[in-house]
Parts: structure tokens; C-alpha cells; sequence
């Protein structure tokens, strides 16, 4: 019998309530894609400390991966600098790639965290990684969005 490695995903697209005003993001195209896996479900916001609902964030001054290099910062909508739980949040996420032997993941777009080719600046889509995107990225793990 083959087996897989587990893939990660996030779990808003699972349906779990776990987006920033306590909604999800159930996606169809995300439950085909991983029918018949082991999947571990993430939110890298909650892994990192922040609570659900939690205030509306966006990464300031450029993209997760310069987040990572300290040339920008994730604030929430209120001005405080959310960098720190966006960093371990994806830390975290790392962490249980590792624990669980899973070298893929499948990310929510348009996410702060997890935007795999887009993230949101107020209403509109840029092109760039998400904090837990880009470290999962730079650590080999394979990320696909949806």
C-alpha cells in the first residue's frame, strides 16, 4: 500500500473558523486537491498567538519575505505591530512540517500569512508571499495557493 507525506493546509479552507473576524474559507478546489491525504491543519495567526476574531492585519513596506529579512512589518488595522506573532506563527508552522515529515503545503491566498502568490494591501491583491508562506518556502517546503 503506498502512503503519502502528510500535507499542511490552512485551516480556514477546511472550514474551520479561523480567519481574523472568526469566519472561513471552506474551498471546494482545496478539498479535491487533498482528498485521500493526511492533512494538518494551521492557522500560523492562532499558531503565533493572535486570537480569532482578531483585528483586519497587512505587511507594511513590502512582502513575508521581507518580513523575514526585517525590512517590513505585519500591523493590524489598528496600528499595533503584529510582527512578532506573524514570525512565530510561522515558526510554528515550520515546526510541525518537520514533526509530521510533511513537505508540502496548501495555503490560503490573499493572506498576510499564508499568501502564497498574492497578499492583500487594503482592497486590493499585490504580488508577494505571506510571513508563513515565505518561511515555509525558504526551508524547502513546497507551497501551493489557492
Amino acid at each position: 500500500m503506498k502512503t503519502s507525506k502528510p500535507i499542511l493546509i490552512s485551516a480556514c479552507l477546511l472550514g474551520i473558523r479561523s480567519r481574523y473576524d472568526g469566519s472561513h474559507a471552506l474551498s471546494p478546489k482545496a478539498m479535491r486537491a487533498i482528498k485521500g491525504r493526511c492533512v494538518i491543519p494551521v492557522c500560523p495567526e492562532q499558531l503565533g498567538g493572535l486570537p480569532t476574531p482578531r483585528p483586519k492585519a497587512c505587511i507594511q513596506g513590502g512582502t513575508g519575505v521581507d518580513v523575514l529579512d526585517g525590512r517590513a512589518l505585519a500591523a493590524d488595522e489598528n496600528g499595533t505591530d503584529v510582527t512578532g506573532y506573524f514570525i512565530k506563527g510561522a515558526t510554528e508552522t515550520l515546526r510541525i512540517a518537520a514533526l509530521t515529515g510533511a513537505d508540502e503545503a496548501l495555503l490560503k491566498e490573499k493572506s498576510p500569512s499564508c499568501g502564497v502568490s498574492f497578499i492583500k494591501k487594503g482592497r486590493r491583491a499585490i504580488k508577494g508571499r505571506g510571513v508563513c508562506a515565505a518561511m515555509l518556502e525558504k526551508n524547502g517546503i513546497k507551497i501551493k495557493g489557492v
